[in-house]
């Protein structure tokens, strides 16, 4: 008899297809978290079909994912519902379907992205409509911020679990060597405490500056299952009108995207 599951995975649910495509790569991810799976509607009226329509999509799912089924309603504005709902769980992670491109307007406005970014849960948006069960490969972008070692901790957390593989890639975009090569040794090094931990692992370096569009056809190449990324609580004027590559990213890939915030702690330039 399998134990209670202690942990959650979150799920957002709305009249959309690409909240049905989230809702069933939910399934295997509960199974290997032993998570349970809450379904959260956020409506403006109370309406009996909503309940209805949960209750027979929690039915489907438990049957699907083996695991336990809950359902929430809550009334307001969906993303700062999300958010506040997901503070109460403290969630493993929240599924959320993308259905189309998020435009500067929408990221000036209380949308997805912002919700994204202003998240303390770990976030895997799915705006594809294929894609494969499980997680077979996972797509790790680094660069020389502090936060890298963090997000080398949740590949590395992710490849034992669903004993994938990651794909270790940094891009140059710098005209100074000194800059690149830092870049380098440092991606070596992630490559290296990686491969450290048993896990199946490949570096791979580019040039260029369309950071968002470079990652997404290395993952294609590659057949990702699941680019990490992190977010940042707040943008700067500048990020505002260009945006993020962590937005950029999240708004366009058909591959699905884990992000999460980074948590305060002292710099770190190396495993050595």
């Amino acid at each position: 008899m399998s134990k209670q599951p202690k942990t959650s995975i979150l799920v957002p649910i709305d009249s959309t297809e690409q909240t049905m495509i989230a809702l069933s790569q939910t399934y295997n991810l509960a199974r290997f978290t032993n998570s349970r799976i809450v379904l959260l509607s956020v409506e403006e009226d109370k309406s009996p079909a909503t309940k209805k329509k949960l209750d027979e999509l929690a039915k489907v799912a438990m049957e699907k994912s083996g695991q336990p089924v809950e359902t929430m309603i809550r009334h307001g504005n969906v993303y700062e519902e999300i958010n506040k709902v997901a503070d109460v769980l403290n969630p493993l992670f929240v599924m959320i379907g993308i259905t189309s491109k998020l435009s500067l307007s929408h990221v000036l406005s209380k949308n997805a992205f912002k919700m994204v970014r202003e998240s303390k849960h770990p976030i895997i948006t799915i705006r594809g409509k294929v894609h494969r069960d499980g997680c077979k490969t996972i797509l790790l972008p680094v660069d020389l911020s502090k936060e890298t070692r963090e997000k080398v901790s949740k590949a590395i957390e992710l490849a034992k679990l669903f004993k994938a593989d990651i794909r270790v890639i940094s891009i140059l975009t710098q005209t100074d060597e000194d800059a690149e090569n830092k870049l380098i040794s440092y991606s070596n090094q992630v490559w290296k405490f990686i491969k450290d931990q048993g896990i199946r692992c490949t570096i791979k370096t580019l040039r260029g500056k369309d950071i968002p569009k470079m990652v997404q056809d290395y993952g294609r190449e590659v057949e990702a299952d699941l680019i990490l990324i992190m977010t940042k609580a707040e943008l700067s004027l500048k990020e505002l009108f260009i945006g993020t590559v962590a937005q950029q990213i999240i708004s366009e890939s058909e591959i699905p995207v884990l992000s999460f915030r980074p948590m305060e702690r002292k710099d770190t330039a190396s495993w050595k």
